[in-house]
C-alpha cells in the first residue's frame, strides 16, 4: 500500500530484499536504529543492491508529525540526508522549543524560514502522512516504531536491532 504522498526509498528498485520500515521523528528506539545501525545494513545490504529500505512515517506525536512534514517539504535526493540529522540531533530539538533547532537543520536542506513555516500549514500533508499511519495499524497491526517488514514479514526489530540483519539474511538465503 504505497502512500498518497509517496514513498520515500533508498537502494536499487530490482533489489530481492524489501525492507519497510515505520519510524516516529521523536522515537528515540529509531534514532538508535538510524544512527548505530542502518549506516551498516546500507554498506552492506542497500549500497550493494542486495536491499531497497522503504521508509514510511509514522508519528508517535504532534511534534513527529510536524518534523515529517518539513521532510515531505524538501527536494527527495535531500530527504534521507536530513532525516538522518533529524535521528542524530534529536535531543537537540525535543526540548521546549524546538522550532530554532529544526529549522536550522531544515535550513541545510535548502529551506527557508517562509518555507518552514509555510510547510507546517500543509493540512494535505499532514493529512496523507496521518493515512499512512492508520493504514500501517488497520491492515499491519503496527503497534509503534520502529516496526520492520522484510519482505513482508514483521520483524521486531525495537528490541534488538540485530534481528532485522538476520531476517535480511535469512530473506537472501530463500531465494
Amino acid at each position: 500500500a504505497v502512500p498518497t504522498h509517496g514513498e520515500r526509498t533508498l537502494g536499487a528498485a530490482d533489489a530481492p530484499v524489501v525492507m519497510i520500515e515505520y519510524a516516529s521523528a521523536t522515537c528515540p528506539h529509531c534514532a538508535e536504529f538510524h544512527v548505530d545501525v542502518l549506516p551498516e545494513i546500507k554498506k552492506i545490504y542497500i549500497d550493494t543492491g542486495k536491499v531497497k529500505l522503504v521508509f514510511r512515517e509514522y508519528p508517535l506525536d504532534q511534534r513527529a508529525l510536524a518534523v515529517f512534514m518539513l521532510t515531505r517539504c524538501i527536494p527527495e535526493d535531500k530527504y534521507f540526508a536530513t532525516v538522518d540529522l533529524l535521528f542524530r540531533r534529536q535531543k537537540a530539538w525535543t526540548g521546549e522549543n524546538p522550532k530554532p533547532e529544526l529549522l536550522k537543520i531544515m535550513k541545510m536542506s535548502g529551506m527557508s524560514e517562509a518555507e518552514f513555516d509555510a510547510c507546517l500549514t500543509r493540512e494535505d500533508l499532514a493529512k496523507a502522512i496521518f493515512e499512512t499511519g492508520k493504514t500501517a495499524r488497520e491492515q499491519f497491526g503496527v503497534k509503534g516504531t520502529p516496526t520492520f517488514f522484510v519482505n513482508g514479514k514483521f520483524v521486531d526489530g525495537h528490541k534488538d536491532a540485530s534481528a532485522v540483519t538476520a531476517a535480511i539474511e535469512a530473506a537472501l538465503a530463500a531465494r
